[in-house]
């Protein structure tokens, strides 16, 4: 049972870091409040459940559909203030959020927001159902990224990453595709915030304060950036770290930013990005194992 726990838990963070993906990874724009998405689709999906008594499986979309509306208005934001400043802008908003979650009576306030657990065919879900749901939906968020990355929406994000003005002098619509990229993945982070609520039955505003912000950047970090299966193994691996070092865990968040430092001067492409040096490697080992040859190896050849 314990093991199925940190499965869902680990498995909420692949979806976290995946829905960050698609702002900071495919497009370039540093969003470091990533968690006030979070937070707005479990307290929105509790309203719904708790507050207005509909079913868990249409507070789903609607969280969804919630978070992505105020995403929205990040795109916007992210139109007139670029790079730090939209950084800050972001932090701001997650300390906005949290306050707003932990002062509104409506909301719990500081007492936090008990929410009942669903229901499937009139059985009350039990963690091996949330399990199942949460690797249903990384499946799901897996088959969009991909979608995305083979588009043509995936190229002019890519665009957008990597020169807006040059991005711009070839006619991709800047502003559109922005706003495209933070609604699609807040919408997946507020989708997940909804499950996370009803699978832990309570949430606390502290739940996704800006240091849940940092642990989801530093997934996507150390996994890579723009990939799908970086955030995986991301989250992955620094989601078990706190169950395999727990005699750290009260410097957590200090392991974390020590990760990011080093990461970032020795191997900012992370530990699975297209131009990593694991991921590098394990193509030369698969292109050797399949019989071609590599660049290098080509130029060798020619050579003799």
């Amino acid at each position: 049972m314990y093991e199925i726990v940190v499965g869902i838990n680990v498995g909420i963070f692949v979806l976290l870091a995946l829905s960050l993906n698609i702002i900071t990874g495919y497009t370039g724009q540093p969003s470091l409040g990533h968690a006030a998405f979070f937070g707005i689709g479990a307290y929105a999906a509790a309203v719904v459940t708790g507050k207005m008594g509909l079913s868990f499986w249409i507070a789903l979309p609607l969280a969804a559909v919630i978070t992505g509306i105020i995403g929205i208005l990040l795109g916007f934001a992210s139109l007139r203030v670029k790079e730090d400043f939209l950084a800050i802008t972001t932090i701001g908003i997650n300390f906005v959020m949290v306050a707003i979650f932990h002062y509104t009576p409506y909301l719990g306030a500081s007492f936090g927001m008990s929410v009942d657990r669903p229901e499937v065919m009139g059985v009350q879900m039990n963690n091996y159902h949330f399990l199942g749901l949460v690797l249903i939906l990384i499946v799901l968020v897996c088959l969009f990224s991909r979608r995305i990355q083979k588009s043509w929406i995936g190229l002019a994000l890519g665009g957008i990453r990597n020169n807006e003005e040059a991005a711009a002098s070839v006619g991709i619509d800047i502003s559109r595709f922005k706003i495209i990229a933070f609604t699609m993945g807040t919408s997946i982070a507020g989708l997940t915030g909804a499950v996370y609520a009803h699978y832990m039955t309570f949430i606390y505003s502290s739940d996704f304060a800006f240091a849940t912000s940092i642990t989801i950047l530093s997934m996507l970090v150390v996994g890579g950036m723009g990939t799908i299966r970086g955030p995986v193994v991301g989250a992955i691996i620094l989601g078990l770290a706190p169950e395999l070092f727990r005699f750290i865990s009260d410097y957590r968040m200090l392991v974390y930013g020590a990760i990011l430092v080093l990461m970032m001067r020795f191997q900012p492409q992370g530990l699975l990005g297209e131009d990593s040096f694991i991921w590098t490697r394990l193509k030369g080992f698969r292109n050797r194992n399949a019989g071609v040859n590599t660049p290098g190896e080509r130029s060798a050849a020619g050579g003799q």
